[in-house]
């Protein structure tokens, strides 16, 4: 097993859909970025990278190229999980915290967690999200961003139970803790 991790950030832009863990959120100012500007997405593709050795969303998808402007996160989330299989690798869970103070996250995080999910093709159990302000504080707290952190366990793709043996051996026996 191996752990990454992954951090990004973008100020507040009007005249840009806001998307979050390829969610749109109506009724708030997008994200500014080469790409859509999905920090959750961009957080996520650095975390099982790193956990993979394998750069970062920068090195595969920069921002120089115009290839990847207005590019869906989403679907560069789903190339960067094609690079993790072509080293036998898979995602085992991934852990994300958005940090803003509008909007509201709550409402959106069964959505997020699904459209990640289903990028990373693991079950949507795998994978949490939620949402913190910075309490008022800092350029976060003034409403101008959003900072997202991510946690990504990424297993070998040719072990079934990802390194993990069940307690008695067998079916039926429990996982242990």
């Amino acid at each position: 097993m191996r752990v990454g991790t992954g951090y990004d950030s973008h100020r507040f832009a009007e005249g840009r859909p806001l998307v979050l863990g390829g969610v749109t959120i109506p009724d708030h100012a997008g994200l500014s970025g080469h790409s859509d500007g999905d920090a959750v997405a961009h957080a996520v593709i650095d975390a099982i990278l790193g956990a993979a050795a394998a750069g970062n969303v920068g090195s595969h998808f920069p921002p120089s190229d115009d290839t990847w402007k207005d590019a869906d996160s989403i679907e560069l989330l789903r190339q960067a999980v094609r690079i993790l299989e072509s080293r036998d690798l898979r995602v085992g869970n991934v852990d994300v915290t958005v940090i803003c103070e509008t909007p509201k996250i709550g409402p959106h995080v069964d959505a997020m967690r699904a459209c990640l999910a289903e990028a990373l093709r693991i079950p949507g159990t795998h994978v949490s999200v939620k949402g913190k302000t910075n309490e008022r504080m800092g350029w976060i707290g003034s409403g101008e961003g959003v900072a997202v952190h991510a946690v990504a366990l990424v297993e070998s793709a040719a072990d079934p139970l990802g390194g993990r043996s069940r307690a008695g051996g067998g079916s039926g026996g429990a996982w242990p803790l």
